[in-house]
């Protein structure tokens, strides 16, 4: 069986349009294919802690990560030897100094607050991914018109990897549904 964690951006949720759109293929087009979808703390920490518990006890096979969940889905996808899918992924060094204090969550409306210690957090897991080891196991998925990251320097970083690049675009990923396809060959969902 394929088992897939779906990883969320910063600040959103387990309702984001794109988990949805995967969820929904899952469930109409395959048949021996699990896709896990949890709504992730919004503390980083927690997070972090969150998804390792999730790993342990779950296996999954690969990971789709979007966001700050692509930089979370390319740590672990190197610490477990597990295939990767990201989708505008946030990449090494990320520096999330400008949410410093109160936040507050796209989708449930939670406010919360990011500390320096989670930015610690997030410094250390920067260097542990500072260059990829296995780029086989991944396949990015970005849009020049990413208004939020550097579309270039992704590309530069998943160098040696399956990257896809579309022109135009915005951070969400507009058609994402359209990348389906080639998602379900890479992480052989069927």
């Amino acid at each position: 069986m394929t088992k897939i964690l779906y990883l969320h951006g910063f600040a959103s949720s387990a309702d984001s349009s794109k988990a949805k759109v995967i969820e929904s293929f899952v469930k109409k087009n395959t048949s021996s294919t699990r896709i896990l979808i949890p709504n992730l703390n919004n503390n980083i920490k927690n997070a972090y802690q969150q998804i390792e518990e999730i790993i342990k006890t779950e296996s999954p096979t690969s990971i789709i990560g979007s966001s700050l969940g692509g930089f979370f889905g390319t740590y672990f996808a190197e610490k477990y030897n597990l295939l990767c899918v990201n989708i505008n992924p946030a990449i090494p060094p990320i520096d999330m100094s400008e949410y410093l204090g109160e936040n507050q969550n796209y989708s449930t409306g939670e406010k919360f607050f990011i500390d320096q210690d989670q930015l610690d957090w997030l410094e250390v897991m920067n260097q542990k991914i500072i260059n990829l080891k296995e780029h086989k196991n991944f396949m990015t998925l970005v849009q020049s018109g990413d208004e939020v990251l550097d579309y270039k320097a992704t590309i530069k970083y998943f160098s040696g990897s399956q990257i896809e690049v579309k022109f135009g675009g915005d951070h969400s990923f507009k058609d994402f549904e359209l990348q389906i396809p080639k998602i379900q060959i890479f992480l052989n969902m069927h």
